[in-house]
């Protein structure tokens, strides 16, 4: 079989404060885009294969793609093997999650090939806190690290990703986030109104301010999708991407066709949510 792993963008991200056990507890929007890495999936005998295009991963143990694999199949018995094919066209570290969306993918796969009554939301977040979210519903709410979801309405966005090739580690971000920089909790009735009536949306990323001062090219970058006309420019998750909004779908591609031009060797899309 063939599965779409669909990135995604915050829609505002709020770092509330600092958790008992380290982590940082959160408030956000997840929304999946139409955009994506895609995996083929092939049952096999025994065991995991993995190949991997388009990108300089491992396709070993060190892989969220094997672990995933490798977690669905134990959980299950070992009732066969499978190999999977990823074809990696979203950039690495960019904050549009496509490593959880990839494992993701292979969980939902797998429960087709091989169908055992299984916790997949428990399985998912032993891979990682955002992988959960790529289960199911392409719009969330989401709190705690980003595992406790609330399913929301359906929106329909265009948007234009820009990504300028520089990996930014999460670990990193979080580690220069100031107690300070702490924000309250996001509008999320106002955020999504505004997105819907082609407003300026009424949200923040907390961690750009930390991410920003380890690469303040970004911040340049995020004043030139500003000047392009685009909405609600934001940096998604902890970063290095960047998203902002258009009113159509015409606009965004206009607006994606010019950066393009601009920054040639830039990862640039015109895009729009699973609506």
């Amino acid at each position: 079989m063939e599965l779409l792993a669909p990135a995604k963008v915050n829609l505002g991200l709020s770092v509330l404060g600092r958790r008992a056990d380290g982590y940082h507890e959160l408030h956000t929007i997840f929304a999946a885009l139409q955009v994506g890495d895609r995996l083929h999936l092939e049952a096999i005998p025994e065991g995991v294969e993995l190949e991997v295009g388009g990108a300089d991963l491992p396709a070993n143990t060190d892989n969220l793609v094997y672990k995933a694999a490798v977690a669905y199949l134990n959980a299950a018995g070992w009732p066969g093997g499978v190999k999977v094919v990823l074809e990696k066209n979203l950039p690495v570290a960019a904050g549009l999650g496509g490593g959880s969306s990839d494992a993701a993918a292979v969980l939902r796969g797998l429960s087709q090939l091989y169908p055992a009554a299984l916790d997949l939301p428990a399985l998912a977040l032993g891979l990682g806190a955002d992988v959960p979210f790529f289960l199911g519903a392409g719009l969330a709410e989401g709190r705690g690290v980003g595992e406790q979801l609330r399913p929301l309405e359906p929106l329909e966005a265009h948007l234009v990703l820009l990504n300028p090739g520089i990996a930014v580690s999460a670990a990193e971000a979080y580690r220069n986030l100031r107690p300070e920089e702490w924000q309250p909790e996001l509008d999320v009735a106002g955020i999504l109104a505004a997105i819907r009536a082609g407003e300026e949306p009424p949200y923040w990323n907390t961690l750009e301010q930390p991410v920003f001062r380890l690469v303040p090219y970004l911040q340049e970058i995020r004043l030139e999708l500003r000047r392009a006309g685009l909405l609600g420019v934001l940096m998604s998750g902890s970063g290095s991407s960047l998203f902002g909004l258009a009113r159509e779908a015409e606009e965004a591609r206009f607006v994606a066709q010019t950066l393009r031009a601009r920054y040639p060797r830039f990862w640039v899309v015109a895009t729009q949510t699973v609506s």
